[in-house]
């Protein structure tokens, strides 16, 4: 039996019933600690020491609920991480920790494909139930296992690339409602995702210098974007009719945050007006990124305006604009002397010999 020290807590480790036991006594005090040991050693010798695991001290929802407030409030997906939640707790119900297991996880991700769900929307469901115990296991010392760790992801695919015309944009603006055409115009020339957008604050928009700031992106980075006309006039507009009880930029009717099955529902209406199928909201981050590469934007730039953490998100467009690719061929031309040299050269069949 003995004392080790983690970080500023002591911890004691002992041997129970052939096994190592390793626990917490909770304490940056080595005296406290020396006397918490002491119990459990006298607590050992007279039979009274029944080791229960931390597992089955605390429940999911309380793993979730913590997660929630202590985490999941502080990211710019915050609204995602709740449905996230409920889902998880529809699901799972109540157990302890160690009732979660491997087996029901992938239970988990049978019954999310049969609700008709797609690879990736499992993939953040999944993500979120892992951090949440990996701060359970590491930082709140909850548990000591993390079984989503044992199952394997799903494979997404990341290749979808949809995006308006010319004339579709016309047809589903127009047949949108009048605050809807406003959040779709502003997607189309920000390229801003669609959590960004309804999190933009007055504070993030600076009319003289023309830009919006989002200060907590999907990255956890602040990043700047330049306006152009279409948006400064729009945002000049909705800025002299704005209303002083709401800070957003993009409010409900009840001047609260827009929600996203509103922009869901309002949208696919305005897109079976407008006859367009096979289209989301994130298209319009898509329509966004082709039409600057077709213009001749570079990735790099079309990377930074977009907020991609890696080119890699940003090389699916590439294609877009074959012409950046035209100097690389440009480059095996002759000159003109080589050129003038190359078409006096003739072959002599019998002998494949060149001569001039």
């Amino acid at each position: 039996m003995g004392l080790v020290k983690r970080g500023s807590t002591w911890w004691m480790s002992f041997m129970y019933q052939g096994q190592q036991v390793r626990r917490s006594t909770g304490t940056a005090d080595k005296r406290l600690a020396e006397a918490i040991l002491g119990k459990v050693k006298v607590q050992i010798v007279e039979g009274r020491f029944f080791d229960k695991p931390k597992e089955q001290e605390r429940t999911l929802t309380e793993l979730l609920d913590r997660y929630l407030s202590e985490h999941a409030v502080r990211r710019a997906n915050h609204y995602r991480e709740l449905t996230s939640v409920k889902n998880l707790k529809v699901f799972f119900g109540n157990p302890t920790l160690d009732q979660i297991t491997p087996r029901q996880i992938v239970a988990y991700k049978n019954q999310r494909y049969t609700d008709g769900v797609k690879p990736a929307t499992i993939n953040r469901e999944l993500a979120t139930l892992k951090k949440a115990f990996n701060l359970a296991r590491r930082e709140w010392e909850w548990c000591t296992d993390n079984p989503v760790c044992r199952v394997s992801m799903e494979r997404e695919n990341n290749t979808r690339v949809r995006w308006l015309t010319v004339e579709e944009e016309a047809r589903v603006v127009n047949a949108a409602s009048a605050w809807l055409r406003e959040v779709l115009v502003f997607a189309l020339h920000t390229g801003m995702r669609q959590g960004e957008i309804l999190g933009l604050t007055w504070a993030g928009v600076d009319l003289f210098r023309r830009t919006v700031t989002v200060f907590k992106s999907k990255n956890g980075e602040r990043r700047t974007i330049p306006l152009n006309q279409t948006v400064l006039e729009l945002l000049k507009h909705k800025y002299g009719t704005r209303s002083g009880d709401t800070t957003l930029v993009f409010p409900s009717e009840a001047r609260t945050r827009l929600n996203a099955s509103n922009i869901r529902r309002s949208l696919n209406l305005a897109l079976g007006k407008a006859a367009i199928t096979d289209f989301h909201f994130h298209d319009l981050r898509h329509t966004c990124a082709t039409r600057m590469v077709q213009a001749g934007v570079d990735l790099y730039k079309v990377q930074r305006l977009l907020g991609h953490k890696s080119p890699t998100m940003t090389q699916r467009y590439a294609h877009h604009y074959p012409e950046s690719l035209r100097d690389g061929v440009e480059a095996l031309e002759p000159d003109r002397r080589v050129s003038t040299n190359l078409a006096q050269l003739r072959v002599v069949p019998e002998s494949g010999s060149i001569t001039c």
